[in-house]
């Protein structure tokens, strides 16, 4: 599209829910991506203390920054009035000449009645109306993304992940815990994609949004009925620990693994990410609940020798 201003007159007047599962092919283990809103919390509620979910905020957007105007500050604005339809990458309200101004009028830049079209583009913001040539209808930012959807554009670049599990008794053949001995869990060399902070931008329908992007907690589904709410990554196991429990992400089993399948639990920590994001005079919060990884523990009987 070509479009070019002319003259300055007189002032006037993300997602549906998808699920996908994958083997990781070194480990084995078990990898699970569900994209669902998170549920707001209620305050007080035990649990859930994370932002509350906002909505994706509003699509037409005034941006002056980019003009040198600070007043007033970028904000959302209604996507269509009396004087047209709203353009983000114009700053204006865009609509047909009328009159249609005669050929050879310098408003045509050149070109001759039929070949594009000219538009008023008014900004009420400043009290601005300028003549617009344009080959074709400049973009109608009311049926471009919202800032939220954006934001889901740049959360697709973080290309986030579920952690590593660190589990103490390892997972494995040669390893089996204990009814009663403490098991600990955390977050495995955790890092941008795993855990966050990591923060990505994009664009899109006239405006830029940044995403940061936090786990706000890990929630263990430890196999045996319980689960367990950590708001953090865990501590990791050291030996010299030894029967203690731990400080920060642990669980007791009281029954062996004995009658489940394989003879094991299987453990999976699903992560609760919360998002915040900014841009185009707004903000928002987005949450994600689901990234998902399973191992298998063994937890057998502690047995006693009697002579």
């Amino acid at each position: 599209m070509v479009m070019a201003p002319l003259l300055l007159l007189d002032p006037a007047p993300v997602f549906a829910d998808t699920e996908c599962q994958v083997n990781d092919p070194q480990t084995g283990v078990c990898l699970v991506w569900v994209e669902v809103p998170g549920t707001p919390g209620t305050p007080g509620e035990e649990g859930d203390d994370a932002p509350v979910e906002t909505s994706g905020g509003e699509s037409c957007v005034w941006d002056g920054t980019a003009l040198g105007i600070t007043q007033p500050p970028p904000g959302p604005v209604p996507c269509s009035s009396d004087a047209g339809y709203w353009s983000n990458g114009l700053n204006c309200y865009i609509q047909l000449a009328t009159p249609v101004p005669p050929a050879g009028d310098p408003a045509w830049q050149g070109h001759e009645p039929g070949d594009g079209a000219v538009y008023h583009c008014y900004q009420p913001q400043t009290g601005i109306l300028v003549y617009l040539w344009s080959q074709d209808p400049p973009p109608d930012s009311g049926t471009t993304p919202t800032p939220g959807e954006v934001a889901r554009l740049a959360i697709e670049d973080m290309q986030l992940k579920a952690i590593n599990i660190g589990l103490a008794p390892e997972p494995g053949p040669a390893s089996v815990g204990l009814v009663g001995m403490p098991v600990w869990m955390w977050a495995a060399g955790p890092d941008d994609h795993t855990f966050g902070p990591i923060t990505a931008s994009a664009s899109a329908g006239g405006i830029t949004i940044t995403a940061t992007a936090r786990v706000h907690r890990v929630t263990w589904d430890m196999g045996d009925g319980t689960e367990v709410v950590c708001r953090n990554a865990g501590t990791p196991y050291k030996p010299e620990y030894g029967k203690q429990e731990s400080p920060t992400c642990g669980h007791v089993y009281a029954t062996s693994s004995s009658r489940e399948q394989d003879g094991k639990f299987t453990v999976t920590a699903s992560s609760d990410w919360v998002v915040e994001w900014t841009g185009a005079g707004q903000s928002g919060v987005i949450r994600l609940n689901g990234l998902r990884r399973s191992v298998a523990i063994a937890v057998g009987e502690a047995q006693v020798l009697v002579q």
